[in-house]
């Protein structure tokens, strides 16, 4: 079973149970729609319907929430869904306090608008009054980058472990290599912590320096990267081998499927973790921030922000939101047009002082 494979079945895994808290009717939602979106996409409209039928259980029908029926969706006005919105601004659920800013209720509320559509174009509903509520404006959030400088500050800083704690340099003489690696092929390909992530040995081709990856939805794409990102890849893969050649029999103790999953896994995954396992993106969300903070303190680093780094970067080398948008695979345009759009102001007012309307020679 391949690492996307196995990534799909544990959100399947995941996403049982927690239809299984909706009212019964609610499992003909999550088919409906399953050959049209992702397990994850269902998985967030499960956490966020748990919710929704909570809230309507608790403060508006007054009944347990799995006992609501297609009825009681019926009955509902738009106060009611109004009434959810300013719900979820703050909240219990299962004893524990939440809250949510204007993205997250306008999540919440989408969540229940395709809930109520699906059902309305079933003719299950009469209405769909979810859709009668305006979703919360929504504030454009300041696009967080690393500067050319500090992009150089970054990848020397993981050279040299400059700035780490001392738990932490001992960490660094074992793992530098990789953190370096992965840090380099983010800043040069642009690539999504999962596409990261999922990444196996013979996914690479250094003959050509190209890489296959898969991209949200499934697709597989092929990308490049610069002399640059394959001299950091090759070092690691380098030390790895030898690391891998001289570290004897540490797994004696384990079953010989174990010892075969293992082995499986180690000649599979590009990136480790220290347990010799496919590196998770909890774990290269950490590395990202211990490095970054260090040279970047006033930046919140993650590692879709190194994403954002490459992408001005590509953008203002090729004027071409096209080719961004293509690159860091983008579905719609808009998407990337709302990220750069700033640059593109840069390059039109760039591009009229270059346009002359008299010879000032003469």
């Amino acid at each position: 079973m391949d690492f996307y494979q196995e990534k799909q079945n544990d959100g399947i895994k995941r996403l049982n149970p927690l239809i299984k808290e909706l009212p019964p009717f609610a499992k003909e939602f999550f088919v409906g729609i399953a050959e049209r979106t992702s397990v994850l996409t269902r998985l967030n409209y499960a956490y966020d319907l748990r919710i929704f039928f909570d809230f309507l259980g608790r403060e508006i029908l007054f009944k347990n929430a799995r006992a609501v029926t297609l009825d009681d969706l019926n009955a509902l006005t738009v106060t009611d869904i109004e009434a959810y919105v300013h719900y979820v601004d703050c909240y219990e659920f299962r004893d524990n306090e939440n809250s949510n800013g204007e993205r997250g209720k306008a999540r919440k509320l989408s969540s229940a608008r395709s809930f109520f559509k699906y059902y309305f174009n079933k003719n299950k509903l009469k209405a769909n009054v979810a859709a009668k509520v305006t979703l919360p404006k929504l504030h454009d959030k300041e696009i967080v980058r690393l500067d050319t400088d500090e992009i150089a500050r970054l990848l020397d800083g993981v050279e040299s472990g400059d700035g780490l704690t001392k738990k932490q340099k001992d960490y660094h003489a074992r793992y530098y290599k990789r953190d370096l690696a992965m840090l380099t092929l983010f800043l040069g390909t642009g690539i999504r912590i999962s596409e990261c992530v999922g990444l196996n040995i013979d996914d690479i081709d250094f003959r050509n320096n190209a890489f296959k990856v898969t991209r949200k939805g499934g697709n597989q794409a092929i990308l490049y990267f610069s002399d640059e990102v394959a001299d950091a890849l090759l070092e690691y893969l380098d030390e790895r081998t030898e690391n891998e050649n001289g570290s004897g029999n540490t797994n004696k103790n384990k079953s010989k499927n174990e010892k075969e999953n293992d082995a499986s896994e180690i000649e599979n995954a590009l990136f480790l973790s220290s347990q010799k396992r496919r590196i998770s993106a909890r774990a290269v969300e950490n590395l990202v921030k211990k490095y970054s903070r260090i040279i970047a303190p006033l930046k919140k680093i993650t590692p879709h922000k190194l994403r954002s780094t490459y992408g001005t970067a590509l953008y203002r080398e090729t004027n071409d939101i096209y080719v961004v948008a293509e690159v860091l695979g983008h579905r719609d345009i808009n998407t990337t047009k709302k990220h750069y759009a700033a640059m593109s102001d840069d390059i039109r007012r760039g591009a009229a002082s270059k346009v002359r309307l008299r010879d000032n020679d003469e």
